[in-house]
C-alpha cells in the first residue's frame, strides 16, 4: 500500500514537472503558428503515459537502484570483507584494496551504458547517415568501454581523496589533444556521445554508487566526495569514439599499405 501512495505521490510530483511544457506548447502552437494543434488527442494520451512513466521511473530509483548502489558500495568497501579476502594483510587499508571497487564501477557504468536507450538511437542513426562506416555495435562498445573506464577511475578518486578538478582538467587536454588529430566526421559525434551516455539508466546507478562509496570510505564526505561521477562517465566516451575514429583511419592506412604498388596502378587504369 505505501509504494502505490509513493507511486501516485511521484505520479503527480511528474505531472507538475510537465505542466509547463504542455502549456508552452499549445500555447506557442495556438498563438505563434496558428490554429489548433494536430492530433490532440494522440499528443495527450502520450503526455499521459509520459507522467505516468516518469512517475513510476522515480519511485524506482527511490526503492531500487539508489538503495542498490549504495548496498553494493558499502559491502565492497566493507574492511572485514576486505580482509576476509587477504587483499590486505595491513591494518591499513590503501587504495590499491579496493580493485573490487574498481572492477565493479567499470563493469556497472559499461553494463548500463550498454542498455541506454539514448545511446542505442544515437547508434542506429550515426550507422544510417554514415552509409555504414559507423557500425552501432562498434560505436555501443567504444561508448561503454569509455563510460567503464571514467566510472572505475571516478571510484579511484573518491576512495584517494584526489581533486576532481584534476582529472577533468586532464581529461579534457587529452580531448583536445585528439580532436587535432582525429577524423573530423567522428569529432562532433564523439563529444554528443558524453551526454547520450549520461541518460535515465545509467545516471541514477552512478550517482548512487558514488555516494554510496564516500559513505563508506573513511574520511570521505558525500557532498564534496560523493559527486562527480557523471563526469567521468561524461567525459571518458569522448575520449573512447575519438580513439575508435582514429583506430578506424589507422586501420584503413594499414590496409592501404599492404597492397602492391601494381595493383594500385591496376586500381587506377581500371578507374580510368
Amino acid at each position: 500500500m505505501d509504494l502505490i501512495l509513493d507511486a501516485l505521490k511521484f505520479v503527480g510530483y511528474s505531472a507538475i514537472d510537465v505542466l509547463p511544457i504542455a502549456i508552452f506548447l499549445f500555447a506557442f502552437q495556438i498563438f505563434v503558428i496558428g490554429g489548433r494543434m494536430p492530433n490532440v488527442g494522440p499528443i495527450v494520451v502520450g503526455f499521459v503515459f509520459v507522467i505516468v512513466g516518469l512517475g513510476l521511473f522515480l519511485e524506482g530509483l527511490e526503492h531500487t537502484l539508489f538503495p542498490l548502489g549504495r548496498l553494493m558500495a558499502q559491502q565492497l568497501t566493507d574492511p572485514e570483507f576486505l580482509q576476509s579476502a587477504k587483499i590486505s594483510a595491513a591494518a591499513a587499508l590503501i587504495w590499491r584494496d579496493y580493485y573490487w571497487v574498481y572492477l565493479f564501477g567499470a563493469a556497472v557504468a559499461f553494463s548500463t551504458t550498454l542498455a541506454e536507450p539514448a545511446l542505442m538511437a544515437v547508434s542506429i542513426k550515426a550507422n544510417a547517415v554514415s552509409g555504414g562506416a559507423i557500425g552501432v555495435w562498434g560505436l555501443r562498445v567504444a561508448v561503454a568501454i569509455g563510460a567503464g573506464v571514467g566510472v572505475s577511475l571516478g571510484c579511484f578518486r573518491i576512495i584517494s581523496g584526489l581533486p576532481l578538478q584534476h582529472f577533468i582538467a586532464a581529461g579534457y587536454l587529452v580531448v583536445i589533444a585528439q580532436t587535432a588529430l582525429a577524423p573530423k566526421v567522428i569529432v562532433p559525434l564523439a563529444y554528443d556521445s558524453g551526454g547520450v551516455t549520461t541518460s535515465t539508466v545509467t545516471v541514477p546507478l552512478i550517482t548512487a554508487l558514488g555516494l554510496g562509496l564516500a559513505e563508506a570510505v573513511p574520511g570521505r564526505s558525500p557532498l564534496l566526495d560523493g559527486f562527480g561521477l557523471v563526469a567521468f562517465a561524461a567525459l571518458f566516451p569522448i575520449i573512447s569514439v575519438l580513439a575508435y575514429g582514429q583506430l578506424a583511419v589507422l586501420r584503413q592506412r594499414v590496409d592501404h599499405s599492404d597492397i602492391e604498388p601494381d595493383e594500385l596502378q591496376e586500381e587506377k587504369d581500371h578507374a580510368l
